[in-house]
């Protein structure tokens, strides 16, 4: 999930990733069987590989069912039990699609491997929302120039921040408070785990 889509809090257990490209406003989203084409291209690309190897590995059960087209209010989303979704009518290209499913993928690596991650307490969203938007790529110094982010000297761990706190505080189970608490609890912790990488990518 990354930042809030400024409506109604998440469901408990739905990850939202739904913050806008820089030029969302000005391109129409991508027919649905594009964006279900892209899905299938996403599907090679290698980061998305690795992370499906990883997660066969350890025993997750994911595949083919663990990632549909939606059409929905953000960009994408996890869900326990019910999979990754990536919504067409946010997607205006092959990268937006491809950046959903890595970030979403690393929530769903989290989900089965982290036996009692309680998506309900704030620390446990916290710390996957923090791996999640630091080992996708979401807060590369490219990406956070497109947004109007201009500030290069400790860029990415701002962003890490940012993202992840628009994700904790849309859960109904945390308060912008909470959600900045939990944060700077886990952070050391939760920002050097970079597994199943051997390091950030």
């Amino acid at each position: 999930m990354a930042e809030g889509n400024g409506g109604s809090r998440a469901e408990a257990g739905v990850r939202e990733s739904s913050e806008p490209s820089p030029k969302r406003s000005s391109i129409p989203a991508m027919p649905h069987e594009e964006c279900v084409e892209g899905i299938r291209s996403a599907l090679k690309h290698p980061t998305v590989r690795f992370l499906r190897e990883r997660m066969e590995s350890a025993g997750c059960l994911v595949w083919p069912r663990l990632i549909r087209a939606a059409t929905c209010s953000s960009a994408g989303g996890y869900a326990s039990q019910q999979g990754i979704q990536v919504c067409c009518n946010h997607m205006t290209c092959q990268d937006e699609i491809t950046q959903v499913m890595i970030h979403e993928l690393i929530h769903a690596y989290d989900d089965c491997v982290a036996k009692n991650l309680n998506w309900t307490n704030c620390a446990h969203h916290a710390c996957s929302e923090i791996r999640a938007n630091h080992l996708s790529g979401d807060c590369h110094y490219k990406r956070e120039l497109l947004r109007g982010f201009m500030k290069i000297k400790g860029l990415e761990p701002e962003c890490v921040k940012r993202r992840a706190l628009m994700s904790v505080k849309n859960n109904p189970y945390c308060s912008e408070g909470a959600a900045k608490d939990a944060i700077d609890a886990v952070w050391d912790i939760c920002y050097n785990d970079t597994r199943p990488f051997d390091r950030a990518p």
